[in-house]
């Protein structure tokens, strides 16, 4: 230990407070700055009692920071001993949380904490008595048992100012009286009640579900953890810096009122995507959380196109965003563009100049790099404002070349957090924006508008992924600055699924490379490609809801986990075909039922589909082996196989190819009066009519895009690639009834998995694109 945290450790002593909490304050940096100013403040550096020293502990880790400059008042009510029980401290801190930084009306912070009430040994007894008296029968049944903390409480509600150590001793002295010596009986632990066996059904299940333990809130309801806007005067978020005091951010109480006046204290989000790309699943989690909460408080989800590049914006982004968030399940409150508070940002940037917190710099780019690095001062820093302010108006006037002057915020060069280090609020584009058009030629960065348009729009919660945490201390320095109001920031944990890439730039360059089909090829985790695979929005929404919305920033959620969810849709809602996929080749027909859904009712004749059955039907190549195993349940010569929805089949023989090789035909014999039960079931496809082939279609089975679980980390991840992530099978045989199937349309191909219908789809063949296998090694390892 150092001789700075030795001498911090005697002082602590000093007041009071035992060894071990010295300590551990002392390995709190924090802790002790706020110790040592309150012991400061309070004026007993010198020592002083135990009791006033664990009041002053306590302000110093539990004071409201947003009524900093009240905190000596507080202590000087502690030191002189008007204020000496934690309860009076607690009723301190609540009424000072809600002064903030007003004007601090005395007579109702000292009723309100009870200065100046000193309850009496009598007044305490009498009450402890009123309580005992009250629950005297429960008490003498419970003895020992009897639950002293309610007994406390409630004369804490009659007297909450009562010495909380001398009524605890009342309380024990009264119970002795009462009970006396604790006997055998009082020591031994409780014997467990046998459950009462239930009569009915009904009643076992209802004592089951009531002793299953329920799930905490926040899995109940994901939302759980967010503030109400009215909330929104707390501090939650302190940006330190080296040159000056601590910036604790708040709303005052009066930017807050009119903040909820504006809004009538509705939940307001924001789902703001760059216009430059196709969104993935990430921004499906973005979209639940943002969406979401808004839903969740009946409040408004503004979907903002972050547009601040004129250079990367196109309309065909914008077009895809608007209809995939639709598809998604959400209705956006209101659709802005940041080019429509463009004016706005110009004007406060001005402001900003103006209060000496921004300043023209005429660094280039490489230049600015360096000196972050080496976190040196622009030579520009401390230009005048008054030629900040020229040469901003001429950048704005296109009177400075492009790259040749940056509008950069004046922040803390020093501080540890390279977001602080005067970010650029603005560059020179002579470049016309597609939203704005060629009215301005400097454009705003993202740390500048983004939590400027968030007050703008009066957001209440401001919330994205974890990579922005950082950004937090530059949004709330430059809204401080600013004096705007200041939404409620909270970061969450980005989406991260094994065996893909989800980064913009290696997405583009799979597409614009031709490493894949596209922006919504199938095997991307886009959510263009996720439809066009057959994944549902419901079911992505239920593996974002069932992922949460947590803070942990380390994991990778396995695909097989998506996968689980999007079985769990399709199962309720894919009806049942039958396919083959083979390369074998082909008369009375009859016509057989076959069930659309796994839990058909027989009654019910629109659960079930017609196939063909005739002499001659195809079956998948893998479920024939002219060797036979006891493991396997395909069919062999002499054995029996049950064809799904039909007949008991047994093969009498086999027509080999010139090879002796290659199975050209299979011939078998059907049991009409189905007397064999054989444990083998298989698909078929029969043909329509005599001589006429079965329905050919094209089927594409996909798999994991990359053979590695996280392709990111790896130097060569396009060497990842999976060459099986794409076959292609274009002459499968499907049953009659596909054949009038609609792109988009889902059906479960009975042992194969699930299918959708792809757009590639002509008059003449469909394609069918797999969206998941049927195994689910989720479900089976455990959800």
């Amino acid at each position: 230990m150092g001789v700075e945290s030795e001498k911090s450790v005697q002082l602590f002593l000093s007041i009071g407070l035992d060894e071990r909490t010295a300590k551990n304050t002392v390995a709190n940096t924090k802790v002790t700055k706020n110790l040592l100013a309150v012991i400061d403040e309070a004026g007993v550096a010198e020592g002083c009692e135990r009791a006033i020293g664990n009041l002053i502990y306590t302000v110093a880790t539990k004071f409201p920071a947003n009524a900093l400059v009240h905190r000596p008042t507080l202590l000087q009510y502690i030191v002189t001993s008007k204020i000496k029980t934690p309860a009076q401290l607690e009723a301190a801190f609540a009424f000072l949380s809600n002064t903030a930084s007003e004007t601090l009306k005395v007579k109702e912070f000292e009723e309100a904490c009870g200065v100046g009430i000193e309850v009496s040994l009598e007044d305490m007894e009498k009450t402890v008595n009123d309580i005992f008296e009250e629950n005297k029968n429960t008490i003498i049944e419970q003895r020992y048992r009897t639950n002293v903390g309610e007994l406390f409480g409630h004369v804490r509600k009659r007297q909450p100012w009562a010495d909380p150590k001398v009524v605890k001793q009342l309380i024990d002295t009264k119970l002795y009286a009462l009970l006396g010596e604790k006997t055998a009986a009082d020591n031994e632990k409780p014997a467990k009640k046998k459950k009462e066996k239930p009569v009915k059904v009904e009643e076992k299940k209802a004592v089951e579900e009531s002793t299953v333990p329920k799930p905490p809130e926040e899995d109940m309801n994901p939302y759980a953890v967010f503030p109400r806007p009215d909330e929104n005067f707390k501090v939650h978020t302190e940006v330190f810096f080296s040159d000056r005091p601590v910036l604790r951010a708040c709303n005052s109480k009066e930017i807050l009122e009119k903040h909820l006046k504006k809004t009538g204290g509705k939940v307001l989000t924001r789902f703001p995507p760059e216009p430059n790309g196709y969104l993935h699943i990430g921004h499906a989690k973005a979209m639940f959380v943002d969406f979401g909460l808004a839903k969740e408080r009946n409040g408004g989800c503004y979907l903002r196109y972050d547009d601040t590049n004129p250079e990367a914006e196109k309309k065909e982004y914008i077009d895809h965003i608007e209809e995939i968030v639709k598809w998604m399940g959400w209705e956006p409150y209101k659709i802005t563009y940041t080019s429509d508070y463009f004016q706005d940002l110009y004007d406060l940037a001005v402001k900003l100049i103006q209060k000496g917190h921004a300043y023209v710099d005429h660094q280039t780019a490489e230049e600015i790099k360096e000196y972050r690095e080496k976190k040196m001062n622009s030579p520009y820093r401390d230009r005048p404002i008054e030629q900040s302010l020229k040469l901003f108006d001429e950048m704005k006037r296109g009177m400075i070349e492009e790259g040749k002057a940056t509008l950069r915020m004046k922040q803390d060069m020093q501080s540890d957090n390279f977001n602080m280090y005067d970010l650029i609020a603005y560059r020179i584009k002579f470049t016309p924006h597609p939203h704005a058009g060629d009215k301005w030629c400097i454009y705003p960065s993202y740390d500048y508008a983004h939590c400027i348009v968030d007050s703008l729009e009066n957001i209440t919660h401001s919330l994205c992924t974890l990579e922005f945490e950082t950004r937090r201390a530059s949004y709330y320095w430059l809204l401080d600055a600013l004096e705007l109001y200041q939404p409620f920031v909270w970061e969450y944990s980005r989406l991260n699924i094994t065996n893909t890439v989800m980064s913009k730039r290696k997405l583009n360059r799979l597409v614009t490379e031709k490493w894949v089909d596209g922006w919504d090829d199938p095997r991307l985790m886009t959510l263009s490609g996720l439809r066009r695979r057959g994944v549902t929005s419901t079911s992505i929404n239920a593996f974002v809801r069932g992922i949460g919305i947590t803070r942990s920033d380390c994991s990778i959620i396995r695909l097989d986990r998506l996968e689980h969810h999007i079985r769990e849709e399709l199962n309720k809602s894919a009806p049942r075909k039958m396919v083959v996929i083979t390369n074998m080749e082909g008369g009375t027909s009859m016509d057989l039922d076959a069930k659309k859904w796994p839990d058909a009712q027989t009654d019910d004749p629109s659960s079930f589909y017609k196939v063909p059955f005739s002499n001659v039907v195809y079956i998948e190549h893998t479920d024939f082996r002219v060797k036979d195993s006891k493991d396997y349940y395909g069919l062999a010569p002499g054995k029996t196989v049950l064809l799904r929805y039909a007949y008991p089949i047994k093969c009498t023989d086999v027509i080999l190819g010139d090879d002796k090789e290659t199975v050209l035909e299979i011939r078998a014999e059907y049991d009409p009066l189905k007397k064999t039960k054989p444990k083998g079931v298989l698909h078929w496809v029969g043909e329509p009519s005599p001589g006429v082939e079965p329905l050919k279609v094209e089927v594409r089975l996909f798999d994991k895009l990359f053979l590695s679980e996280n392709p990111s980390e790896l130097d060569d991840w396009l060497g990842d690639l999976n060459p099986q992530s794409k076959v292609v099978m274009p002459c499968a045989y499907a049953v009659p009834t596909l054949r009038n199937a609609t792109v988009g349309e889902s059906f479960q191909f009975e042992r194969l998995g699930y299918f959708t219908v792809d757009k590639d789809s002509t008059s003449d063949k469909l394609v069918f694109n797999r969206t998941v296998t049927l195994r689910d090694s989720y479900a089976k390892v455990g959800k």
